[in-house]
């Protein structure tokens, strides 16, 4: 990887979210560069301010450095993406930006379109235009999006859609900064995920809620969404996204997984609004300008005056015949299992979910 963020200044919009909390321990670990700054931008002063307080109250000897850096290096700023002035103000001081923030909860998605639209797709067209309009030094911007964002049928999953397109064109607008994007699934153990969902709903002696038995999910670690977002700064080209090759699992798998021999029953109560059964995270019309780099797919962008070649040496083409899926490479009962173990997820393992939604 190298150290890409040395003397960087950084910024995580939506910073007080799961991927935000990791990310910036793991910024502020120095594995990539001592960065110059680490600007955590929201507007939840009430997260902002536990997520100081957690840092100030580190002593563990393991964490010293990561204290030293937070003192030095951690910067709060209490805005919102929705409001253009806080966003442009907010980015005359970065070189890198992750834009993590978002609505990303599908039935409220569903429930409040307009306020998605707002934030997902005027969040990263605030990003573009402030970049384009005051002439920002900007040098990355990371757009995070989801596997729901392909081929959308919620609302959520649609806004995502868009605001890839809308950071992927932004390399037309803004030249002198590159735009990139990473793809994901579900975040395992986040807040309000299925993991602390079904060890709460264990613990209370059950039912277990499945709504179908057929749904699978893209299943990873926040540390695996650090690794691609970290991939994305050092490595990606303008236009690109980023996909990691993940493993799926049946949801009712991982809920018998995690029951085990406990006398807890599953329930099946239908899917939620918006819901699919099964995710996609590169589409049939992806496939063909998708290539595999390392430990990654990368979709090469579909505009031509973006994409400006063919990749790098050593892209691996052709590596999809077909949409990438994830009732395709499902993993066993006994996989999950051995994941669930590995991850130190199952219900004796006392998981904590982090603090956001990251579904």
């Amino acid at each position: 990887m190298g150290k890409i963020l040395e003397g960087k200044r950084i910024l995580i919009t939506g910073g007080t979210g799961s991927l935000g909390q990791v990310l910036t321990r793991r910024i502020l670990s120095g594995e990539a560069g001592h960065p110059a700054k680490v600007i955590i931008f929201s507007r939840d002063e009430a997260k902002q301010h536990f997520m100081r307080v957690e840092y100030e109250n580190r002593v563990a000897a393991t964490d010293e450095i990561i204290y030293r850096n937070f003192q030095r290096l951690l910067e709060f700023r209490i805005g919102d993406v929705r409001d253009f002035g806080s966003v442009a103000s907010v980015l005359r001081d970065a070189d890198i930006v992750v834009n993590a923030a978002a609505m990303k909860q599908v039935p409220t998605c569903e429930y409040f379109p307009h306020e998605a639209v707002r934030t997902n797709i005027g969040g990263a067209e605030n990003i573009v235009r402030a970049i384009q309009q005051h002439t920002l030094p900007v040098e990355t911007v990371v757009g995070v999006s989801t596997d729901k964002a392909c081929k959308p049928v919620n609302v959520m999953g649609i806004t995502k859609a868009l605001q890839e397109r809308v950071f992927i064109q932004g390399n037309m607008r803004c030249p002198g900064t590159r735009f990139v994007c990473t793809r994901y699934g579900n975040v395992l153990a986040s807040r309000g995920s299925v993991i602390p969902l079904f060890h709460e709903q264990i613990r209370s002696g059950g039912p277990v809620t499945i709504t179908t038995p057929d749904m699978t999910r893209f299943l990873l670690a926040l540390d695996d969404a650090v690794d691609i977002t970290l991939a994305a700064i050092g490595e990606a080209r303008r236009g690109e996204t980023l996909v990691p090759q993940a493993r799926s699992a049946r949801i009712a798998d991982v809920a018998t997984a995690l029951i085990g021999d406990r006398p807890v029953r599953q329930v099946t109560t239908g899917i939620r609004p918006g819901e699919k059964i099964h995710e996609v995270m590169v589409s049939e019309e992806e496939a063909y300008r998708t290539v595999k780099r390392g430990r990654w797919y990368v979709i090469r962008p579909m505009l031509p005056e973006v994409a400006n070649g063919d990749g790098v040496t050593g892209d691996a083409a052709g590596c999809l015949d077909g949409a990438y899926s994830s009732k395709d490479s499902v993993m066993s009962m006994e996989e999950t299992t051995a994941m669930l173990r590995a991850r130190r997820l199952m219900l004796e393992d006392n998981v904590e979910a982090r603090e956001e939604l990251l579904r």
